[in-house]
This record gives C-alpha cells, sequence and structure tokens, in this order.
C-alpha cells in the first residue's frame, strides 16, 4: 500500500513539472506519435521555446541528441545547437548530406516553427544507412504533432 501511494505521489509529481507550452498535450501519445513517424534509434527530436531555445520535450536518448553531426555545410553540429539558431530566427531548415566518408549513411535535419503555437519550435536529426531527407521528416513530424493536438487545424 505504501509503495502504490509513493507510485502514485511521484507520478503526480512528474506530471505537474510539465512545461506550461505543452499543456492539453499527452506527452506519451506525442511521444507514440514520433516513434510511429520518424521513429529509429538514430533519431532525435527537441522541442523548444522560442527565442531562448529552452528544450521543453525530447524524443530520443541523451546518446542520439548529443551527436554532433555533419551540418552539410563543411561544419559539424549538435541537435541542441539547431534548435537554438531556430529558436532566435524561426526559419525552416530541411537538409541531409552524407554522414560517412563512403557515402553508406547520412544525416538528415528538419527544424522550423510549430504550426499554431509562436511560442513552439522543433529541431530534428536522423542518421543512418536508410534516412530520409530533411523535408521528409518534417513533412512526418507536422503530421505527428497535428495527430496528438500540437498543431490544430
Amino acid at each position: 500500500m505504501r509503495r502504490a501511494l509513493t507510485t502514485a505521489a511521484l507520478a503526480l509529481s512528474l506530471a505537474g513539472c510539465s512545461p506550461a507550452v505543452l499543456k492539453g498535450v499527452d506527452i506519451n501519445a506525442l511521444d507514440a506519435a514520433i516513434n510511429a513517424t520518424v521513429g529509429d534509434p538514430g533519431t532525435c527530436v527537441l522541442i523548444g521555446e522560442t527565442g531562448s531555445g529552452e528544450t521543453v520535450h525530447r524524443f530520443g536518448s541523451n546518446v542520439t541528441c548529443g551527436r554532433a553531426l555533419p551540418a552539410c555545410s563543411g561544419a559539424t553540429r549538435t541537435l541542441e545547437d539547431l534548435l537554438k539558431v531556430t529558436a532566435k530566427s524561426r526559419q525552416p531548415v530541411n537538409i541531409s548530406c552524407p554522414s560517412s566518408p563512403d557515402g553508406g549513411r547520412t544525416v538528415a535535419w528538419a527544424a522550423g516553427p510549430i504550426e499554431t503555437h509562436d511560442e513552439l519550435v522543433y529541431a530534428a536529426a536522423m542518421e543512418g544507412p536508410n534516412t530520409p531527407p530533411g523535408v521528409v521528416i518534417a513533412d512526418k513530424l507536422t503530421n505527428a504533432f497535428e495527430k496528438v493536438g500540437l498543431i490544430r487545424r
């Protein structure tokens, strides 16, 4: 009984910590929708606040989300770097390029504002042997965001 009460209290306290900008969005449903559309061990999706670029939601592991990958401009970047740039510029990014010297792996970047939420932007990266182009990832994420009510039409 005591364990059940402790577990319930912990769950309620974590639910209370949900970022205000994502209120009304079922986080589990959001993760499931992202997983169903672009889920892959090499995928990371960050949702952040416009202006500050502070991350309010992350889909993907620490390792996947923290990797520096080719930025398709000769440099490398992390997804957090792209989120911060997008939070300030609110300009969409959809780009792909090889991520291995032999071209057998690619990286795709997608980022931009989340429609119907002026206060939110997203950034996503996928890297692997069968990675779709960044524009495809952006389109799939728009559908996932719409499915869970993050984008309202």
